[in-house]
């Protein structure tokens, strides 16, 4: 939130930001894979550019955004990632857990239990199931084909 509030006063033309330090907005620890960033430099009297300048009198103000893509997913890492959503599901046994286990008859789950575990693997994932295919999905098996379908992963 603190970078967007950054971006919007250096936009207005004001070029300062007060009690942020460019450290602040740089992002340690991201994900293991290729990010790229864009740097913003603005002068501090009232600059509107917030393109990169060689010639800016003054102090400056540096901002670093990164953008970085979803971690490239597989078959192996999705069933991996579904089968541990619902080994932490403290309703489930992991002993009786497998793919082709069933929710409500083998591992002995109601609907409401169905419900959670479905809301579980949409923040794992970070994407809604529309409830009429949330229904459907009553097998482990049956989420790891659902979300191979919808990301487009095929063998």
């Amino acid at each position: 939130m603190a970078s967007l509030t950054g971006v919007r006063l250096l936009s207005r033309g004001t070029g300062c930001i007060r009690g942020i330090n460019s450290t602040g907005f740089r992002a340690q620890g991201l994900l293991p894979f290729a990010c790229g960033s864009r740097i913003i430099h603005s002068n501090f009297r009232g600059s509107k550019g917030l393109l990169p300048s060689n010639n800016v009198q003054g102090p400056r103000v540096e901002l670093t955004r990164f953008y970085c893509g979803k971690q490239p997913l597989t078959l192996d890492i999705i069933r991996e990632r579904v089968l541990l959503v619902l080994k932490l599901y403290d309703k489930v046994d992991p002993n009786k857990l497998s793919l082709e286990s069933h929710f409500l008859n083998d591992l002995g789950l109601d609907s409401l239990d169905h419900v959670e575990v479905i809301m579980a693997i949409e923040d794992d994932f970070g994407f809604e199931i529309p409830d009429v295919d949330a229904e459907k999905l009553m097998k482990p098996g049956d989420i790891v084909r659902y979300i191979a379908d919808k990301e487009d992963i095929y063998e």
